[in-house]
């Protein structure tokens, strides 16, 4: 059996790009220090809306293989080689926005029995052994229906994950010790939209998106991990959001869905721990997502 890495990061994402835009510095980071970091991605965002004209002819499984190479090129900025998709390519399709007919769709993710969908990430739960789980919260951010299965799905597999009577070939039981979800505090979101209006005449990008559509998004002391991005961490997140070309266009320190309203490209990650014990760092806040973590204690 190949020796595991000592630190094992999990992150349950809904669609290609999603990983990069929330968690790119962190994933680069622990990449970098030597982490075994392991993306779980739901869907290949069929649905997406492309930006770029001359990939407007991409839609349905097109536009999901064209995703997946994105998310490739993505993975390769930072470093990570173990990235996945939920119980394989195509398993689950991307369910579209909240209300839309595409949520109908038998084989899509919001249409998924949730414990067969969480039976798949068992099984990379129990391979990988991850200390440390990072996903959405209980609105999956912003209350994309992808978003919140993505969230639902992580958690059940965490708590079946670690029931020692659930088998069927899944592995060993493992306890994660800790369940992060991303976030982003008010106050550091409204300064970076105040510099992002004066830079805005600069910008490719006409108008600006709202502070409040920023997901995720909880006041200052819902906050118990920072993740501050180096300078190389930051232009690796950079370079991962490029990748995706078909849903993001990159104007550091800025970028723009494509609905073409500006957002910041936030360098500092923010994390509300959910499950767990919290190693505090000095300002009170962990400043490591393994803070407190002494190994394979997960395993039951």
């Amino acid at each position: 059996m190949t020796e595991m890495a000592p630190r094992r990061l999990l992150l349950v994402h809904a669609h290609p790009d999603d990983e990069s835009i929330n968690n790119g510095v962190t994933m680069a980071r622990y990449a970098a220090e030597g982490a075994q970091v392991t993306l779980v991605t739901c869907t290949l965002g069929e649905r997406g809306e492309v930006i770029p004209a001359e990939l407007g002819h991409l839609g349905g499984a097109a536009l999901g293989a064209h995703r997946r190479e994105e998310l490739a090129a993505a993975m390769g900025e930072l470093g990570v080689s173990d990235f996945r998709l939920l119980g394989g390519a195509g398993r689950y399709r991307d369910s579209g926005m909240m209300g839309l007919a595409d949520n109908d769709d038998p084989d899509c993710l919001w249409q998924a029995d949730l414990d067969q969908a969480a039976a798949h990430l068992v099984a990379v739960i129990r391979e990988v052994r991850p200390q440390v789980l990072v996903t959405y919260d209980d609105n999956g951010g912003y209350g994309h229906p992808d978003h919140i299965k993505a969230h639902r799905i992580a958690m059940r597999a965490a708590d079946l994950a670690a029931d020692p009577a659930v088998r069927s070939g899944l592995g060993e039981a493992w306890r994660i010790a800790k369940v992060y979800w991303n976030r982003v505090p008010r106050p550091a979101a409204e300064a970076a939209f105040a510099r992002l209006n004066d830079a805005l005449p600069g910008l490719p990008f006409a108008k600006s998106a709202a502070v409040d559509d920023v997901p995720g998004m909880v006041g200052d002391d819902r906050i118990t991990a920072v993740i501050d991005g180096t300078p190389a961490h930051a232009a690796a997140k950079a370079a991962a959001m490029r990748a995706h070309a078909t849903q993001i266009v990159v104007a550091e320190p800025y970028f723009a869905l494509s609905n073409e309203l500006a957002q910041p490209l936030f360098t500092t990650e923010y994390y509300e721990l959910v499950r767990g014990t919290a190693g505090r760092g000095a300002e009170g806040v962990e400043t490591d997502l393994f803070a407190g973590v002494t190994g394979d204690e997960g395993a039951l």
